[in-house]
């Protein structure tokens, strides 16, 4: 693991999910900018400290030395943005294989080179949209694929938060930021922390690409350099439409995200802080509810929940589920697009970040994707 340590949230989570997985074991990693910290983390965790390293090039030099079947054959990167591409460069040109928190990079030029490397050495890339590995949102996708929805008419995404709320009320909060700053996240903070999880949604459940972003986003207050709030409209290949809410400053709200697909049949909606229900729409019907665990959900989706029905499961096991995925692909057991986000889904999310600050900064006009 590169960062992730002592205090890092994701880096927990991340974690977590390994052990969740049942198919890793964390055997080291450069995890603090400080080093004297990622020993101290390293100890906490049990780490031996001679796999644990100062930098990147470090882990590399010493990790390639040792027989194929003892060295590092996965690095998570959770690390902030604009760290991401030079380090998975690295790794990848040295063969490892790599689990990366979004985005991917601080651009999309970035995002295809390191695409480019991925082909060429056949490494696996899995990218950490983590709500891709609910089981609920796997059975939508399923179930809309399948046609049970009829023709797609209209989609809408939202992500809305309101942590960043307080923060730029405050000056001294506000310079601590990370987020905020563009020289370490990149040329967005709320398009490309939260509403490319949407956008990434979208595409996953329904199959289908957004080629068209038309964006109005707000900085709210003239010290804050990137973008806390906005909206999306988004036009699709069909003759069908669709919108992406998101927002930072949504005061109170935790991680309000809600995908809503409308068919021609029918339509479905899932809310990720009540990932369990799957709710179906259907004119003049009662809404049924699909939970899982249960023999009508599809392949994917039981395989991607491990208790008996009704114990409910979270986070942790939807990047859990990721980590199996990735195993699998490693292992050559199986490669499946659907079981963890790829650096095609990468690519993507840069292109919506550029594509949405460009239609904003040129007046809200549309932009091709």
């Amino acid at each position: 693991m590169i960062g992730g340590g002592i205090g890092a949230f994701i880096g927990k989570t991340h974690r977590v999910a390994a052990r969740i997985s049942n198919q890793f074991e964390l055997v080291g990693g450069a995890f603090d900018a400080d080093y004297e910290a990622g020993k101290q983390f390293a100890i906490q965790e049990g780490i031996p400290l001679e796999r644990t390293y100062a930098t990147v090039d470090d882990l590399i030099e010493t990790e390639i030395k040792l027989p194929e079947n003892e060295r590092m054959n996965v690095v998570a990167i959770v690390t902030p943005n604009f760290l991401h591409f030079e380090m998975a460069k690295k790794l990848l040109q040295n063969n490892f294989h790599i689990i990366c928190e979004k985005p991917v990079t601080t651009s999309s030029k970035e995002a295809i080179e390191l695409q480019n490397i991925i082909e060429d050495k056949k490494l696996i890339f899995a990218l950490a949209h983590a709500y891709t590995g609910y089981p609920m949102v796997r059975q939508m996708r399923g179930m809309i694929l399948a046609g049970e929805i009829g023709e797609l008419q209209r989609i809408d995404g939202q992500y809305y938060q309101g942590w960043i709320n307080p923060v730029i009320h405050n000056k001294k909060l506000l310079s601590k930021t990370w987020r905020l700053n563009p020289k370490i996240s990149g040329i967005s903070c709320c398009m490309g922390d939260i509403g490319v999880h949407a956008f990434n949604l979208i595409e996953y459940t329904t199959g289908a690409q957004v080629t068209k972003v038309l964006s109005d986003l707000n900085n709210l207050l003239p010290d804050v350099k990137l973008d806390v709030d906005g909206t999306v409209l988004l036009r699709f290949e069909g003759n069908y439409k669709g919108v992406i809410s998101s927002s930072q400053i949504a005061s109170g709200e935790e991680n309000n995200i809600v995908i809503t697909v409308y068919g021609s049949k029918g339509g479905l909606r899932w809310e990720q802080e009540n990932p369990n229900f799957l709710t179906m729409l259907i004119e003049g019907e009662p809404r049924r509810i699909l939970k899982p665990g249960n023999a009508y959900n599809s392949e994917l989706a039981e395989i991607s929940y491990t208790f008996p029905s009704g114990h409910p499961e979270g986070l942790y096991d939807a990047f859990g589920n990721l980590y199996k995925g990735v195993a699998k692909a490693i292992k050559e057991e199986s490669f499946n697009q659907a079981e963890f986000p790829t650096i095609i889904d990468g690519v993507r999310g840069m292109k919506f970040i550029e594509s949405v600050i460009q239609s904003n900064a040129e007046g809200n006009i549309w932009i091709d994707l």
